[in-house]
């Protein structure tokens, strides 16, 4: 095998309260780093904002990916642009900009140290069809994520060769591949209302 398959599941998350709401994290790397030491090279987190004022806390140093999961946000960068997104659209912004947004929502973050790269992309599936996706990563790159998240639903996934995973909602799956000669795994996936999937990795 030329990847490694883990299943962060929704009971075994961290979930911790912030003055407007709660921040579950979903994944971090590496395992050990600790994002009140800012000593992460990426984080995957979903937010629920109970308030409908808040400022965002600064992270020098580090690129955001905001994705909305339930309700609108306009979310305004000081200096920069002010944007409102609906269900599954999508923000990427400086963590040293000051940022402020309105409204109660549920959100889906990507967080990203300098040198390391990412995207996010909201899927949604139809019952009874089966989507097949390439994971892929530039050549170079010196090692690689994917990760799915079942945001509405419950989601079946098959990986190379066979192997099936079940995924409850809430649930995060990541793959890792640090095989310098292997740039594409492919996935299968079905049953999930709706998924994120974020697309990370590291230049050499």
């Amino acid at each position: 095998m030329t990847y490694t398959v883990n299943i962060i599941p929704k009971q075994d998350q961290q979930t911790s309260r912030w003055s407007g709401g709660t921040t579950t994290q979903l994944s971090i790397y590496p395992n050990h780093a600790n994002y009140g030491q800012r000593n992460f090279i990426w984080r995957l987190s979903s937010a629920a904002v109970e308030i409908e004022e808040s400022e965002f806390t600064r992270l020098p140093g580090y690129w955001r990916h905001l994705m909305i999961l339930e309700g609108e946000l306009d979310i305004e960068h000081e200096g920069y642009h002010r944007i409102r997104l609906k269900p599954f659209e999508q923000d990427s912004f400086s963590g040293d900009w000051s940022t402020r947004s309105f409204g109660k929502v549920k959100d889906f973050n990507l967080m990203l140290a300098e040198g390391c790269h990412g995207k996010l992309e909201a899927i949604r599936l139809e019952s009874g069809y089966t989507r097949t996706i390439e994971c892929s990563w530039p050549e170079g790159s010196l090692v690689r994520w994917e990760a799915f998240y079942a945001a509405a639903g419950q989601m079946r996934i098959r990986m190379n060769g066979g192997r099936e995973l079940d995924l409850a909602e809430g649930d995060l799956l990541l793959v890792t591949c640090d095989d310098p000669n292997v740039y594409s795994v492919r996935i299968e996936l079905a049953g999930a209302e709706s998924a994120i999937r974020a697309n990370l990795f590291m230049m050499i």
